[in-house]
């Protein structure tokens, strides 16, 4: 588990293809490795990664098929920067919202403008994301837990102060820039908690629909 709080940019020294999968090295600049092991968590960009090596600069983490298919991963190259956390300990201050690191899907940026000293953003999430995004409520953007200013449809605003823009890889974010995605854990859970005893039911095409609901009483 994650907090969503950068602790650190570091960028890709080296991308090893292998089998179909793929092999990173991360070089961890300012991050401090002296407490991590081989075994232990680094959200990469949002991802939660498994170290299986530390060879002094950095940490090498294997990739997995699916997790290149769901996420911005794929799309990176040697010099790439890349958002990084550690895993919470329990003296961990939790400073933004509870993160799995299990990205949910690909945004996309659509605009980005000043305001003031701080950068507003607009972002297109996939379709099926749209129903756990709400106005005021938690998103994690590249492992950032960020707030959402407003919803409109399956696109949402954010607003991005100084400090995230320097200590993050949000400052170089365009119209174009695609982001991994993952919504608020209590969201996902509350969808199921919703069913019922019908969440042992075989879900219906398209998931949890406000259709759904009604049919099982939920709603009228």
């Amino acid at each position: 588990m994650f907090t969503g709080i950068i602790q650190a940019v570091g960028r890709i020294a080296g991308m090893q293809q292998r089998g179909g999968d793929m092999r990173l090295h991360i070089n961890t600049g300012k991050l401090d490795l002296a407490d991590v092991q081989l075994g232990d968590s680094i959200a990469t960009n949002g991802v939660c990664l498994t170290v299986v090596e530390l060879p002094g600069d950095g940490y090498v983490a294997d990739v997995s098929r699916e997790t290149l298919a769901l996420s911005t991963l794929a799309n990176l190259h040697p010099g790439s920067a890349v958002n990084l956390e550690k895993a919470l300990t329990l003296s961990t201050p939790l400073g933004g919202h509870l993160v799995s690191g299990h990205v949910d899907g690909q945004g996309l940026v659509l605009e980005r403008r000043d305001d003031a000293r701080s950068i507003q953003f607009r972002i297109e999430a996939p379709s099926e994301l749209a129903r756990y995004i709400a106005h005021k409520g938690s998103i994690c953007v590249d492992g950032a837990s960020l707030t959402v200013n407003s919803v409109n449809g399956n696109q949402f605003e954010l607003n991005i102060v100084p400090h995230t823009l320097d200590e993050t890889i949000m400052g170089a974010y365009a119209p174009g820039t695609r982001v991994n995605l993952e919504v608020d854990l209590v969201a996902r859970y509350l969808e199921r908690l919703l069913l019922g005893e019908k969440a042992a039911e075989k879900a219906p095409e398209g998931g949890l629909t406000l259709e759904t609901l009604a049919k099982h009483g939920f709603i009228k």
